[in-house]
């Protein structure tokens, strides 16, 4: 339990904390929720990186609210792996944000994975392993991965991962993204927790961004809504958190496991979501599809 619910903001959450001499990287921060977690970061005195896929506007983002910008563009491993390649030094916070949703056709990327899981999951997992190194480095890593209320209508199905026998649906896609997000911070937390390494998946709740520009805006009812500022209020938690690895949290608390799918805009999170089988079995699929 914490301080904190669905209506703080992420300076609420941040208030009093300094993370001065810390380095925290925001992918995605061009837009929404990734510049309002940037900022909130920045603002606690965190040196705030944004990896971005367009870099002119990252600069134009970073001159407003301060840090650096460097390319990243998640749907290239080849750009993942210079990125990582390329990062100096300790890196005290991971916050892989970017995302993208419901793709009406099915999209693939060139080495012939499906465009959500492909952005969403397995660009991440590339930086969070490339990064490894790094965060190992921080004595006291915190990643924070973003998931969806989405996964609890999408488990994984580990033998088609790329939509090459099942009919593509686009939001079922984003779902299994976004169980696989979740499943790997369980993952990371196992393997890394002895150097000092915790993660944690959040779902930011619902708040009008670009990334319902395929499903005609936002569906959620007005009373769940939520501001940039109350969205990013979860990741910056997750950012903070001490002690704590392998979770997931939605309105800065965490969630409580359902047996069922809820109903349409309810919360909760999967079992199959935090499963430990699943999400060993998902890191060495990942491995070798990142190989």
């Amino acid at each position: 339990m914490t301080a904190f619910g669905f209506h703080s903001t992420a300076a609420d959450v941040l208030a009093g904390v300094d993370l001065s001499g810390r380095r925290a990287l925001v992918t995605g921060a061009t837009s929404g929720l990734g510049i309002e977690t940037a900022r909130a970061l920045g603002a606690a005195g965190a040196d705030v990186v944004l990896g971005v896929r367009d870099v002119s506007k990252g600069k134009e983002i970073a001159a407003a609210i301060g840090g650096s910008v460097a390319q990243l563009d998640l749907a290239d491993l080849d750009s993942v792996r210079a990125f990582a390649a390329g990062w100096e030094g300790p890196l005290h916070i991971l916050v892989n944000n970017a995302g993208i949703m419901a793709v009406p056709t099915l999209t693939r990327t060139p080495e012939g994975r499906e465009l959500q899981f492909a952005v969403n999951f397995l660009g991440h997992f590339a930086l969070t392993v490339g990064l490894h190194g790094a965060l190992a480095a921080a004595d006291g890593a915190r990643i924070v991965s973003l998931s969806s209320n989405a996964h609890l209508f999408a488990p994984l199905v580990f033998d088609d991962l790329d939509y090459r026998f099942r009919p593509y649906q686009p939001i079922g896609a984003y779902g299994e993204s976004k169980t696989a997000t979740a499943l790997l911070a369980v993952e990371a937390t196992r393997r890394w927790s002895g150097e000092g390494i915790s993660a944690n998946a959040v779902h930011p709740g619902a708040i009008a961004t670009g990334l319902q520009q395929h499903t005609g805006g936002l569906q959620t009812p007005a009373e769940r809504r939520k501001t940039v500022e109350q969205g990013a209020a979860t990741s910056v938690l997750a950012a903070t958190l001490q002690g704590v690895g392998g979770r997931y949290f939605e309105d800065c608390q965490e969630a409580v496991v359902v047996s069922e799918a809820p109903p349409r805009f309810g919360g909760g999170v999967a079992p199959y979501a935090l499963d430990p089988d699943n999400a060993a079995r998902l890191w060495e699929i990942a491995l070798r599809m990142t190989a």
